[in-house]
């Protein structure tokens, strides 16, 4: 088993807990040099099949997830597809995710593209606002908790730490790494090819996190070619406190 993205060595407390519990094809475009954040930074496209706009904004957040110290994730979501086109990865809880978002960040509406940093801010769609936002969002976190996963891939640990008032949940999302490519035969985006990166195929909350260490078993992976990314997210303003790839297997 491997893991990528960012793993750590758990707090001696965690240790315990564990130890209880067993009795891409990168894009061409040019980036900018940028510093690997000290912890890694969750970024967020709410994109559509049926969107126009969105196979610039999903190219651009390809390259994004190339780089060290991103976790990229893509969200299709389905209230496009009366335009003619349904999208083949969009979930209704999907949406709803966004419209979470929309409520804590308080946009008036959501819209496709959107890309969401950290589940702190929105940041236009374009390769340079998204890495001085992912800089900036890097430099907030503070003694985050640490994230640990199981040998056996089955669970995960989360350490130690200060929870956020009104509390923090923590939160599986099951994607497909690397890219894929959909004809699209309807709609806005008749005869193009669209191209997704990281594609999301479920969300679960796996349950609270109040500051204290607890493990938690993970959602079974869809095939061999799925990767589990857990988040650490606050409840009120959704900000994302850290996260965690588990690859695939």
């Amino acid at each position: 088993m491997r893991t990528w993205g960012w793993t750590f060595s758990i707090a001696v407390g965690l240790t315990a807990l564990l130890t209880a519990a067993s009795s891409a094809q990168p894009s061409a475009t040019r980036v900018r040099h940028r510093a690997v954040p000290a912890e890694p930074v969750v970024v967020e496209l709410f994109t559509a099949q049926g969107c126009s706009g969105c196979p610039e904004a999903n190219a651009r957040i390809e390259t994004v997830a190339a780089e060290p110290g991103v976790i990229a994730l893509t969200y299709a979501v389905d209230y496009w597809d009366y335009l003619g086109w349904a999208d083949t990865f969009a979930r209704p809880e999907f949406a709803q995710r966004q419209r979470d978002y929309r409520r804590a960040l308080q946009i008036r509406n959501v819209s496709t593209p959107q890309v969401v940093i950290d589940g702190r801010r929105q940041a236009p769609a374009s390769i340079e606002a998204i890495q001085v936002a992912i800089d900036e969002e890097a430099a907030r976190r503070v003694f985050p908790p640490e994230v640990e996963f199981r040998e056996t891939g089955d669970r995960v640990g989360v350490g130690s730490g200060r929870a956020p008032v009104g509390g923090a949940e923590v939160v599986a999302v099951v994607y497909t790494p690397g890219p894929q490519t959909v004809e699209i035969s309807g709609g806005d985006n008749r005869g193009q090819k669209v191209r997704h990166v990281n594609v999301v195929r479920s969300v679960r909350v796996l349950g609270p996190w109040t500051g204290r260490p607890v493990l938690y078993a993970l959602p079974e992976q869809a095939g061999s070619d799925q990767a589990v990314a857990v988040l650490v997210q606050a409840r009120d303003d959704r900000r994302i406190l850290t996260a965690a790839v588990l690859d695939a297997r």
